[in-house]
């Protein structure tokens, strides 16, 4: 190896920290919208140039060394055993480094674990596959589930800029505030994650882990589950819309309000009938759009997966009718089954149900209404 091309091996080094330092660079991480993701940035940062740092030396020295020792200059070895100042000094060093490591990272660690303080604090519960918000201080709770429809992810129809990043109810926040994070799971581990906070935290069922942000600017970020979840883990985004203070308190008033005006309209269905045609145009679109994931859009389920619902005992018999409007309602324990008696109002929990048992060549004639619904809900006889 000749000199110059000595020099220019090291002369790579700093070309890649100077790359990675961009910050339009796609080879680096973002700074992010809050405090603590522009700390983690600059954390991210120091320890790359430490690294850079120790391998121009390590790789400076390395590659002198062969080159100025090599046989063809007439190098002879050296004969020489443990040096006991050597052996100290190459163990201090890579103390030192690690302790000028350690301090900022942990100062980092230590900020991003503190939710103290907060000002609103929001319920994420992960569901396969799909996001619960509930906001504490607030009368407002909602699902968030992936809004791509099933002709793009198909390849029916074009794919939108926001494929499979984008929800039907995203979470909306304000600016300025401290916004903390109780994350949970109702079923498997799941990850709520979203780089641009520098938040990624664990929902693991039955336990609660807490995180935290404060956005410094008005937008939309999206983020992903970032944990292996079952077979839908890629149609889970998150998207968060970040609002000034005073559009935030008009939003989350009119929801309040909007979900009160919901439950009582509910109320009102208990005392009408719904006909046949409105329970099975309402049911098909709830069965397509929650269901059809797993018992497939014919029914037939997926063998020895997901059970099939075409001409099935649960979704024929009438004396299995009560059964079928409980596992839709509470689910069952030990499956995959959830409880979509949170999820849905009355009026599409008995569409669903009445689609179930009337498409396919099921053909029972019964029409669920609202109330049979409500009864079940409350544990009380049909």
């Amino acid at each position: 190896m000749t000199t110059r091309q000595f020099l220019s091996t090291l002369a790579l080094f700093p070309s890649f920290a100077a790359l990675a330092s961009d910050e339009s660079s796609s080879f680096n991480l973002t700074k992010g919208v809050t405090n603590i993701s522009g700390q983690v940035y600059d954390l991210h940062m120091t320890i790359l140039y430490i690294c850079v740092a120790i391998g121009v030396v390590v790789f400076g020295a390395m590659f002198w060394s062969i080159v100025h020792h090599r046989k063809s200059k007439g190098a002879v070895p050296a004969n020489f055993h443990e040096s006991t100042k050597v052996e100290i000094l190459w163990t201090l060093v890579p103390f030192l480094i690690l302790i000028g490591m350690a301090v900022p990272a942990t100062r980092v660690l230590l900020a991003m674990e503190d939710p103290s303080d907060s000002d609103i604090t929001i319920q994420v519960t992960g569901s396969q596959w799909k996001w619960h918000y509930r906001y504490f201080d607030h009368d407002v709770s909602f699902f968030s589930l992936l809004a791509s429809s099933p002709a793009q992810i198909n390849g029916e129809l074009a794919k939108r800029e926001n494929y499979l990043l984008e929800v039907d109810r995203p979470l909306v926040v304000p600016i300025g505030k401290k916004v903390r994070f109780l994350i949970t799971s109702e079923d498997v581990i799941h990850s709520w994650w979203v780089p641009a906070f520098a938040v990624k935290k664990d929902a693991n069922p039955g336990f609660i882990n807490e995180a935290w942000t404060k956005i410094d600017k008005p937008g939309i970020y999206r983020g992903q589950c970032a944990e292996l979840c079952g077979k839908d883990h890629g149609f889970m985004p998150i998207v968060v819309i970040a609002k000034p203070v005073d559009e935030f308190n008009v939003w989350v008033q009119e929801t309040a309000a909007a979900q009160a005006k919901v439950r009582e309209e509910e109320q009102k269905l208990l005392s009408m009938n719904m006909d046949m045609e409105e329970l099975m145009t309402v049911g098909e679109d709830i069965y397509n759009s929650r269901c059809a994931a797993c018992h497939m859009a014919n029914g037939l389920g997926i063998p020895g997966v997901f059970p099939a619902l075409a001409q099935s005992e649960v979704a024929t018999k009438s004396e299995r009718l009560v059964d079928h409007l409980n596992v839709v309602v509470h689910g069952k324990s030990g499956t995959a089954m959830q409880a979509f008696g949170a999820q849905l109002g009355l009026k599409e929990l008995a569409a669903v149900i009445t689609y179930e048992r009337n498409a396919w060549g099921n053909d029972t004639g019964d029409a669920i209404q609202a109330s049979q619904i409500n009864a079940v809900l409350n544990g009380d006889d049909l």
